[in-house]
């Protein structure tokens, strides 16, 4: 050994090896490095685990809003008709729809009309929104039109209504049964507007997996929502889905160009963006408490070498007396932190 040696050479490790395998006499050694061990091993489990819980739920979050909602919406600014009121909707509303299915990247464009009323069996009672779609836009919807929980036939669904499964059960109704609709804004009269009242047999029972969305929705053809609704020629938006939701940002400067200059645009992002915000913040604040425990995990680490040098002080000198060098020292040191760090970290993977 009185000659120089390669960095990182072979007795290099088997001296770093026989020190990590610590004699029972220096059983304190070997009790920290597998408290090392294991510390960095959980503190990556736990870190792995985490970002992984963290990054599983704001997918099934994205989803439920991508499931049952457009991804983007194109409403009117409203134009002044003639008779000087103020109109809002869209009176060309499938060639607007048509032109924004021609965009790169738009996969479905689908005129919709919206409205809130209330629902009733003769004996309860609740309010709900209805949207008005085509048979073929809804079944394209993936949480509606393809749900694990839904019930009934939607080929039916021009037929009758689609009700959400939480005003369904507000109303004790199941398919084939019949409720009534009662929106203002009816028959002009004398003594004025009466409400519209009309009966729909129920065909159809979906669960979207939002609460928000399966308590109050109800879908209705289109056609037979403009009638309901008095929107003859009219429709009040159109929905629009993307192949990347993700990327909404791309996406919607070419399609406000094929809405034209009274349209504007929603993006499912201006909708929920406080929440998603909120849940990166939240992955950013775990992801550095984690850290910490990492670092503490680390500091174990380095504890565990100091005490290692202190017991082998002597050791030291023979090897330093033999004509090992500072460096060669200092990288047997170093190996052993290092394999106590390499190990943790790959256990913890493996675990995570």
């Amino acid at each position: 050994m009185a000659g120089r040696t390669a960095p990182f050479s072979a007795f290099e490790f088997m001296i770093a090896w026989r020190y990590l395998r610590a004699r029972r006499a220096e059983g304190g050694v070997s009790i920290m490095t597998w408290i090392s061990l294991i510390g960095i091993t959980l503190a990556v489990f736990a870190l792995i685990l985490t970002l992984a819980v963290r990054a599983g739920f704001r997918a099934e979050f994205v989803d439920t809003i991508l499931g049952a909602n457009a991804h983007v919406t194109v409403y009117s600014a409203g134009e002044i008709g003639a008779d000087g009121q103020l109109v809002r909707g869209f009176t060309a509303a499938d060639a607007m729809a048509a032109a924004l299915a021609e965009v790169p990247g738009v996969t479905r464009a689908a005129p919709l009309i919206k409205g809130k009323l209330m629902v009733t069996d003769g004996e309860r009672t609740t309010g709900a929104e209805v949207y008005g779609l085509s048979p073929e836009a809804l079944a394209s919807i993936p949480r509606v039109g393809a749900g694990a929980e839904a019930i009934g036939d939607l080929a039916r669904f021009p037929d009758g209504i689609a009700l959400g499964s939480g005003v369904a059960r507000e109303l004790g109704v199941t398919v084939g049964d019949r409720v009534r609709l009662i929106a203002p804004g009816g028959v002009k009269t004398a003594m004025g507007s009466s409400p519209r009242v009309k009966a729909y047999e129920v065909v159809y029972i979906f669960t979207a997996g939002r609460y928000d969305i399966d308590t109050t929705r109800i879908y209705m053809p289109f056609i037979e929502a403009q009638a309901f609704f008095n929107k003859e020629g009219l429709a009040d938006e159109i929905e629009v889905m993307v192949e990347n939701p993700d990327q909404i940002e791309s996406y919607a400067l070419p399609i406000l160009n094929a809405s034209g200059p009274a349209a504007m645009l929603w993006t499912w992002k201006d909708s929920s963006g406080a929440f998603l915000r909120a849940l990166d913040i939240e992955d950013n604040v775990m992801f550095v408490i984690l850290s910490v425990l990492v670092l503490i995990a680390a500091m174990n680490i380095v504890s565990g070498l100091i005490m290692l040098v202190k017991n082998k002080g002597r050791d030291i000198g023979i090897l330093r007396t033999m004509g090992l060098t500072e460096g060669s020292v200092l990288r047997i040191f170093f190996i052993c932190g290092a394999f106590t760090g390499v190990i943790g970290t790959l256990a913890g993977v493996i675990l995570g």
